[in-house]
């Protein structure tokens, strides 16, 4: 509150009052409401001294009361009032858990820096960063949506902070400085909760585009959804917590084979990692991978294909002998075997050439019969969409046929086109023998390693461990679910490499900044159940200084008390607000 002077331009006359001082939302300057009326200077001079003293000294002492105690405030308001035309008072509050990490991770002040070297952009990138992680967030959509929605939240209420061309032009600046907030955000977390590297998951997922020309990123490509669109591909790392360690955007046309090894080997060089064990599913398991991440000093755990592996493996699979059984419903073996691999060894000149190399690899077998129920169930429906094939084939192409060609004799499929059709010799029918080999493998599931329980390691890598660092993959699948859901990642309304290249940039620090987010508040919370408590912690202008809040959960407690921000209050004056988004910043 403060002592407001008002002179009457006709009389000359100053009056005197406490007013509270308030903004409305798109608004430049603030508005003022009356508290108490003092009366008129001169008047008020026959009974004091020093009018002007004397009620600042009052203004002040009322300040002071309202921040010692709890004060009642009374509204008045018009039960026929008219909202204005495009009027929304409405505010998000829960973004400052967000923007909290935002400057934990140190986003801030490297963004700032960046600008001041190597930038001619002069609106705050850094604010334009923290608008497109926070709207990615809580509410994913285009660039042009966060730009129209930033008043949702405190930070953004100026207008003229930065127009909606100033977020395009920095996303060019964005996508120049990927590999060094990569950095920042691993050195960030590696002091903050002790990352350890010596546990990498890796895999790939890839994002279509509803066009038809392929450009230099844009490519078509083995689509994870089986639609016949380009695609952009992104390798993800990951630790042992489920935390982000490094990305990577490269063509949909590129094979996900290629990308790992760079990747690992990467995380030694750059991120100073010692011996790193690789987790990645049988996508990555080839004699290169194998070869030269050995070769490297590097382990892998990768799982292996038993329908498409030698006919020697195939008989060690499904021979009895040597399993263990673990239950009725679970058995395992394992052996270390001299393993015969192709590998792509470079010349001089720089062309490459195969060659057989051999290398000692532990094999890891089990059967569960959880595992033998789910491969009869997705072959039935295989089954189903392949009887429905060879009744019309060509009411299908090899995009919607979803993996039932496999089961089907007698019917081609055009190589431009996809179509399938029936061959010329012979009737459409089931390949009963193929079907017949793959019941033989149901319920059986193959890993292979260079990891040995051995030596200075000898009980912490035994077979049960392998397995289960294995099937701690489903957390970067995990990841993958909550970008392409929650966090709504595929870059629809993006056409320019670098502008595709900055969107997954921001996606990227979403997703860290929400897992990092679950892991304060002791994982007991999903995603979305974090982000839609985000969302609901909104108050609404209640009139002066006051806005009202509705809303209180577990969750938004939890929230709370991990990021030491009172959630429970359900009304605060803007100041409170302005204070505790403050406070935030100073992460």
């Amino acid at each position: 509150m403060f002592l407001k002077q008002v002179k009457n331009d006709k009389t000359g006359r100053v009056f005197l009052s406490m007013a509270r001082s308030y903004r409305v939302s798109g608004s430049k300057y603030p508005k003022a409401v009356t508290i108490e009326s003092f009366g008129y200077l001169d008047e008020l001079a026959k009974t004091h001294d020093d009018p002007v003293a004397y009620f600042q000294k009052v203004v002040d002492d009322r300040n002071l009361a309202e921040k010692q105690t709890d004060v009642e405030y009374t509204i008045t308001a018009r039960k026929d009032m008219e909202l204005e035309r495009d009027t929304s008072t409405r505010k998000n509050y829960g973004y400052i858990v967000v923007m909290k990490m935002y400057y934990e991770l140190g986003l801030d002040s490297f963004l700032l820096n960046r600008q001041r070297r190597q930038s001619k952009i002069e609106c705050n990138t850094s604010t334009i960063m923290k608008l497109l992680v926070i709207s990615r967030i809580l509410s994913p959509g285009s660039k042009k949506r966060a730009f129209e929605e930033r008043a949702r939240y405190f930070d953004f209420e100026k207008d003229d902070a930065f127009e909606l061309a100033d977020v395009y032009r920095s996303l060019s600046h964005f996508a120049k400085l990927e590999k060094e907030i990569q950095l920042l955000i691993h050195d960030r977390i590696t002091k903050n909760y002790g990352r350890k590297l010596d546990l990498v998951y890796y895999d790939v997922t890839n994002y279509y585009f509803e066009i038809d020309m392929e450009d230099d990123l844009r490519k078509k490509g083995v689509s994870k959804e089986h639609r016949p669109n380009p695609i952009v591909q992104l390798g993800l790392a990951m630790d042992s917590d489920g935390l982000p360690i490094s990305y990577e955007v490269f063509a949909g046309s590129e094979s996900e084979k290629l990308h790992l090894r760079p990747m690992i080997l990467g995380l030694r060089d750059k991120y100073g990692a010692g011996r790193v064990i690789a987790v990645a599913d049988a996508a990555q398991n080839t004699g290169n991978n194998i070869y030269y991440l050995d070769e490297g000093k590097q382990g892998y755990i990768f799982s292996q294909s038993i329908r498409g592996s030698s006919k020697a493996f195939k008989e060690y699979v499904t021979d009895e002998a040597g399993y263990q059984w673990l239950g009725e419903e679970y058995k395992r073996k394992s052996r270390t075997a001299r393993r015969e691999i192709q590998v792509d060894f470079t010349r001089k000149d720089g062309t490459t050439h195969k060659k057989k190399a051999l290398v000692d690899q532990r094999q890891i077998v089990f059967w569960s019969e959880k595992y033998a129920v789910r491969s009869r169930a997705k072959r039935e429906a295989a089954l189903k969409k392949a009887q429905a094939i060879i009744n019309d084939p060509a009411a299908y192409t090899r995009a919607t046929s979803f993996g039932a060609l496999k089961y089907i004799m007698n019917v081609d499929v055009d190589k431009d086109t996809g179509e399938i059709k029936a061959a010329p010799k012979g009737t459409p029918c089931f390949n009963v023998d193929v079907i017949l080999e793959e019941e033989k493998y149901d319920g059986y599931y193959a890993i292979v390693t260079n990891v040995f329980d051995e030596g200075e390691h000898k009980g912490k890598f035994g077979d049960g461990q392998i397995i289960d660092l294995y099937r701690g993959l489903w957390r970067i699948e995990d990841s993958f679910s909550v970008t392409k859901g929650d966090l709504d990642a595929r870059p629809v309304f993006l056409s320019r490499d670098e502008r595709i290249k900055a969107h997954f940039l921001t996606c990227y620090i979403a997703l860290v900044i929400v897992r990092l987010i679950q892991k304060r508040t002791g994982l007991e919370y999903s995603p979305e159940k974090l982000i839609d408590a985000m969302n609901s912690i909104s108050c609404s202008h209640e009139g002066g200084n006051l806005y009202l809040f509705d809303y209180r959960s577990d969750a938004s407690d939890a929230l709370g008390k991990a990021f030491g921000i009172d959630f429970t209050k359900g009304r605060l004056t803007r100041a409170e607000i302005k204070k505790t988004i403050g406070l935030a910043k100073k992460s």
